[in-house]
């Protein structure tokens, strides 16, 4: 690579601009998370390549951490850099490299949702606290199984066709909000209109601060050979049953729900225990006992309020529960897939090396002054 090329990217005016315009972006996004929730202000400020400010576009978090990467990283690039007099800032850049990694792995393939999970009952999946899915399940007894087809959440966009190649039918998309609300038809320039699309229609809500309280909605045309089945559906998330359809004598069960996310593993909830303040219905903490079963081998896990369960790179948080109308009760537990979750612990300790060794070599040279 040209030496030059290599200079001008290293240069350390790069590094300490990047510095200060990340904690330019955490200042604000910080404040802004109050107004806007904060999964949109880390996608606004932290995860995005560009900010629009008004019509000035600004570099957001993912070009600036690029940006800080590529200058670290440019630094052992250098001719005259790899030497023992060097060896401790070298180790430091590297360690700020690897954090650097960390981040980007975390911001690329972290996954958070939750799993709920009844007493004497298993799961294998875990729902997004942020991301939905449209979904089609094959419902027909001669299947050994019921197939799922997802479509997840960025498929989902006006006039988008929504289609596999098992299925009968083609979905399209005439909206989708992220936020919706329920209200008596007014509007009748849909047609044929069908089931609950009939008597209601689904209007934009603006998006709530935080994105577990959005109730998602959507409004999509079914097209197929069956004329009786043809037309206009709306579907809101809250809604307690799916929407069942029947083409050539098929079942199909339609629903938008949270992403899922399946386990290769299954948790079973053995026994749930909560203790309450005296006086008063507010737990005051509360742990599950669960079976862990991999394999067709399982083992008991308590999984407590400041004890989770770390497992295949999942942590499990002991985080809610919920009483049942029949008198059961069901733990919630926060899930966390992150990839990069030592990249931190190492990187600290990389940085904590690289500061000694400099100051090992930097010793004797102050001494003999």
């Amino acid at each position: 690579m040209n030496y030059k090329i290599i200079k001008l990217i290293s240069n350390p005016k790069i590094f300490v601009f990047t510095i200060i315009w990340l904690m330019v972006l955490v200042t604000v996004g910080t404040i802004d998370q109050k107004n806007i929730g904060l999964f949109a202000a880390q996608n606004k400020y932290f995860s995005s390549i560009i900010i629009w400010f008004y019509f000035i576009p600004l570099p957001g978090g993912g070009l600036t951490m690029t940006i800080l990467s590529m200058n670290l990283f440019s630094f052992f690039l250098k001719p005259n850099i790899w030497n023992k007099k060097k060896l401790g800032v070298l180790t430091v850049h590297m360690g700020a490299l690897i954090l650097l990694i960390g981040a980007a792995i975390t911001g690329l393939f972290s996954k958070e949702g939750n799993m709920v999970i009844i007493e004497n009952e298993k799961s294998n999946y875990m729902h997004s606290f942020y991301y939905k899915e449209f979904t089609v399940l094959n419902l027909n007894e001669y299947t050994d199984s019921i197939e799922v087809i997802n479509f997840n959440e960025k498929l989902l966009k006006k006039n988008q066709i929504l289609s596999y190649k098992n299925l009968p039918f083609k979905i399209k998309v005439v909206d989708y909000f992220v936020n919706s609300k329920m209200i008596n038809r007014s509007d009748n320039t849909l047609s044929p209109l069908r089931r609950d699309a009939i008597q209601f229609e689904l209007k934009e809500k603006f998006p709530e601060t935080e994105m577990n309280e959005n109730i998602s909605g959507i409004i999509y045309e079914i097209t197929s050979n069956d004329d009786d089945v043809n037309g206009y559906y709306i579907y809101q998330l809250e809604q307690q049953r799916p929407e069942i359809i029947t083409i050539n004598n098929m079942d199909y069960a339609l629903l938008l729900r949270p992403e899922r996310t399946y386990l290769p593993f299954e948790i079973e909830l053995s026994n749930f225990q909560k203790m309450m303040h005296p006086g008063t219905n507010i737990a005051k903490s509360f742990s599950s006992e669960i079976f862990l079963i991999e394999n067709e081998t399982q083992r008991r896990v308590l999984i407590e309020m400041n004890a989770p369960l770390r497992h295949k790179g999942y942590t499990f948080y002991q985080a809610s529960f919920a009483e049942l109308n029949d008198g059961r009760e069901a733990t919630v537990l926060a899930v966390v897939q992150n990839s990069g979750r030592l990249f931190p612990y190492i990187s600290s300790i990389i940085m904590c090396i690289g500061v000694l060794l400099q100051m090992i070599i930097r010793i004797p040279g102050l001494l003999k002054k």
